[in-house]
């Protein structure tokens, strides 16, 4: 099991200290993140990223005086399968710079921060990992896939007659200022329908509408547009944005998706609808949706919309405290598995007992019976939100069976009625 930290602990690792920066330090801090990001430094950087700092939770190696790596987290909720929530310690801004890999600062940081977390009593850790290959060794697996598409206007010939529609609905245009009022209250209605769906803080709803924008990238300030139903209600949104590009007398735009949000099916069928007729696009790019959602299905040529090309895993997850976790989702089927797992930081190793009862109520514990499946701590995180099965993970040699028809059992008890997903970078 992970030490336990205080704010003030200074670790040292290869000559290097680990510890937590205090608000003073924040722009270099700031400075070293870019750096180890490879992009080049731009000032007002510690003016947009201070109101977000909190003690204890922004880290930075140090090789001497200067920080040479960077590692924050901060809480979020998480929606887990059945419309509860568990608390997340969500991890990023994450670099160590070219001239100090592999000597221990990644490691330092990141048991640094899983030992805080459990002390707090986290359930869960999560992250989006730039490369797959680093975050396993620490207990993470992929538990959420991004997944969008490219849809031919042309092609498809718009959505399919007979669609169900709201009755005296209507959708307009609003302002920056007014999805800003809107927004957090439609998504968090929306989100606790949506396992993998993490909170969005005021700071998010600021960077989204333009309030706050980083001085090294970009932004361009979206179309937004509200659904609301007969009774006046706001049942969904959508913003996106429009290239100019013609081809010499022809207009030959893309749209691209910024946030989608329906909360029924009608209401995504008007928003679809206006998404798809929108004066001189030809193509709309949808970059990020669920893995599961009806989209294609709702075209008359499904064949129309193509994956995106940057359809992979998404968010990463680390349990750290198994029976909490597991017993605040809900389940597929009535059962009982018995897990063995294996966790090289102690967080989530041993056997554990999943019994669900009707009505998909699970409860976890430990236990001393015969386990059914040997897995590790990252296959752990990987099936946590139902997204991912044991099956698939056994065939790959990354779950062994112990008992015959195991795998298949355990999938019917884990299986989640929609497939997990996290809409946001974080």
């Amino acid at each position: 099991m992970g030490k336990s930290i205080d704010d003030a602990t200074v670790d040292t690792v290869s000559g290097l200290q680990v510890r937590a920066i205090a608000e003073d330090e924040v722009e270099a801090w700031c400075h070293a993140l870019v750096q180890g990001f490879l992009r080049p430094h731009a000032g007002g950087q510690a003016d947009i990223r201070r109101p977000d700092f909190k003690p204890g939770r922004w880290t930075a190696g140090f090789d001497g005086d200067r920080m040479v790596a960077t590692f924050r987290s901060f809480d979020v909720e998480l929606t887990v399968p059945g419309g509860s929530t568990v608390t997340a310690d969500a991890i990023t801004n994450v670099s160590v710079l070219s001239t100090h890999r592999r000597r221990g600062l990644l490691g330092t940081m990141m048991r640094r921060d899983l030992a805080a977390a459990a002390e707090r009593g986290t359930e869960v850790a999560i992250l989006i990992a730039a490369e797959y290959g680093i975050y396993g060794r620490y207990g993470f697996g992929p538990a959420t896939r991004g997944h969008g598409w490219n849809i031919d206007l042309n092609r498809v010939g718009g959505l399919r007659d007979g669609l169900p529609t709201v009755p005296g609905g209507r959708i307009d245009f609003v302002s920056m200022d007014e999805l800003r009022e809107i927004g957090p209250k439609l998504y968090d209605r929306w989100r606790v329908g949506q396992p993998g769906a993490i909170t969005r803080s005021e700071s998010w709803w600021k960077h989204a509408t333009g309030v706050v924008r980083y001085p090294d990238r970009a932004w361009k300030e979206p179309f937004a547009a509200v659904h609301r139903d007969g009774e006046g209600a706001v049942t969904g949104l959508v913003a996106y944005r429009v290239d100019d590009n013609w081809d010499g007398s022809y207009p030959n735009c893309t749209l691209t998706l910024a946030s989608f949000l329906a909360l029924d099916l009608p209401t995504a069928v008007a928003l679809w609808r206006l998404v798809l007729s929108v004066d001189w696009v030809r193509k709309v790019v949808v970059d990020n949706l669920s893995p599961d959602n009806p989209l294609p299905l709702l075209l008359k040529d499904p064949r129309g919309a193509t994956p995106h090309e940057d359809n992979c895993d998404f968010t990463w997850l680390r349990v750290l405290d198994v029976e909490k976790a597991f017993s605040a989702r809900t389940y597929g089927a009535p059962g009982r598995i018995v897990l063995e797992v294996e966790d090289d930081l102690g967080y989530a190793a041993g056997r554990w007992a999943i019994e669900v009862g009707e009505g998909g109520v699970g409860r976890c514990a430990r236990t001393v019976d015969e386990a059914d499946l040997a897995l590790g701590a990252g296959e752990l995180g990987s099936i946590y939100l139902g997204s991912e099965t044991l099956s698939r993970l056994a065939a790959a040699a990354l779950v062994k069976e112990l008992r015959p028809g195991a795998a298949a059992a355990a999938d019917l008890l884990l299986r989640a009625p929609l497939a997990a997903w996290t809409p946001d970078v974080f």
